[in-house]
């Protein structure tokens, strides 16, 4: 058993597991059934719910362009997880333990049906932070779409998720070093959120803006789709949450009530505040402010009350909604879909808040008995501040590769025709 399973076990005794459970490494068919539904939970956030989302956010000739850069990139990622990425991010790294982790398992080798990580089957185990480990990426997408080459995104995205995603992921859940720290995230705040909120944030600087921005409007050509992504979203992601216990106990449950009423305090936020800024509640800030929801509750879910979830969803309302116009007009970045305003910063709010509601004082459980809420919080804000970093300069570094070798952008006329023709050869509607 892992070091972060071993945490996880001290969770669950912690909320009155059995002990008896989770001390050996036997299976356990409860949590093994829990957690493959989780993952099939997590991959409908990405197929098809990202896909939706973003399909019906962007302009009618960039739908299917959308659409094919989340599921090409889902495939790319899924197969570098079991080439290098599991190996990378969750085993034991020996000498290289505080950074990365070992060889052990390159290609999967030496993994069967009858391997055990904890008390689930290593498979699954390994199955279920694959769907981590491909929303991440495929997140960054929606920042700088309608604008930039199809292999660019895929050779990016795919780098990205080697050298990123994977150390950062062994640094928390791998029992690296800001593990051992004390750091702690329990739903991917920093693993996922802020990793690919930076990115993407690099991604749309880089890139530029599209042609017309912000002179020309550019409003999402289809909100019944995003609604239907954001459904799919707000469902799956109980997968992200719920399932990161691991097990199939009260620990599961609380971290899908407080995840269900983040997004929903998150949302009625987003909506008060449009509706007293511009008069009008509209579907795509409600929509918005549950996705925010969302993000800033997943380092905290398992680790916070109902009181917490409720103060973290405030949060997310007033944070991610004041980030949006800051990005957008204060610093004059194309973020196209939001993804840093939303997600990265979305999560970085949660991971430090994490710190102050996950202690007893504030109804949480998440931080060890003698931690103060002042230390685990300087803890998480260091944590967000190396990962936010590492993310950022390793993104710099693989972009102005690209678009020295390659460029970054599409021609203007395939820019002004839609993506869809001009590289996919399809339109998504014949009227």
């Amino acid at each position: 058993m892992n070091r972060y399973g071993l945490r996880l076990v001290g969770w669950a005794m912690a909320w009155g597991a059995s002990p008896c459970v989770h001390a050996n490494d036997n299976l356990n068919a409860a949590d093994t059934a829990w957690i493959l539904t989780s993952t099939g939970l997590v991959l409908l956030m990405t197929m098809p719910g990202l896909a939706l989302l973003y399909g019906g956010l962007v302009r009618t000739k960039n739908t299917l362009s959308v659409m094919v850069q989340v599921f090409a990139v889902t495939s790319l990622v899924s197969v570098l997880w079991v080439v290098v990425g599991y190996t990378l991010a969750l085993t034991d790294g020996a000498t290289t333990q505080p950074w990365l982790g070992g060889w052990s398992r390159v290609f999967l080798r030496g993994m069967t049906p009858g391997t055990l990580s904890g008390n689930l089957p290593e498979v699954v185990f390994c199955m279920y932070h694959l769907t981590f480990a491909v929303f991440a990426p495929a997140l960054i997408l929606g920042s700088c779409v309608e604008r930039v080459k199809f292999t660019v995104m895929l050779s990016f995205t795919g780098c990205w998720s080697v050298l990123v995603y994977a150390p950062v992921c062994h640094w928390l859940w791998g029992g690296g070093w800001l593990a051992e720290l004390g750091a702690i995230d329990f739903a991917g705040g920093i693993v996922v959120h802020t990793t690919s909120g930076v990115a993407a944030l690099i991604a749309a600087g880089l890139a530029g803006p599209r042609r017309g921005y912000p002179r020309r409007l550019m409003p999402p050509h289809n909100l019944t789709l995003t609604a239907a992504g954001a459904g799919f979203l707000a469902v799956g992601w109980h997968g992200f949450s719920a399932g990161s216990a691991l097990m199939a106990t009260g620990a599961a449950g609380m971290a899908m009530l407080t995840t269900h009423i983040g997004a929903s305090v998150g949302a009625l936020v987003w909506m008060a505040m449009e509706w007293l800024r511009f008069g009008k509640p509209t579907l795509l800030g409600v929509l918005t402010g549950m996705i925010a929801g969302l993000g800033v509750i997943s380092p905290a879910a398992g680790f916070v009350g109902p009181a917490g979830a409720i103060a973290m969803g405030l949060a997310a309302g007033f944070g991610c909604f004041s980030a949006i116009h800051w990005i957008k007009r204060k610093l004059g970045i194309d973020d196209t879909l939001d993804v840093f305003p939303v997600h990265g910063v979305g999560g970085m709010i949660g991971a430090i808040l994490t710190g102050v509601f996950a202690s007893e004082t504030f109804g949480g459980w998440g931080i060890p008995s003698g931690v103060s809420a002042w230390h685990q919080l300087g803890l998480q804000t260091f944590a967000v501040i190396v990962a936010a970093a590492w993310s950022g300069a390793v993104s710099l570094v693989l972009l102005l590769l690209l678009k020295r070798l390659v460029g970054l952008r599409v021609t203007p006329d395939q820019e002004t025709d839609g993506l869809d023709v001009a590289l996919h050869n399809g339109k998504a509607y014949h009227l």
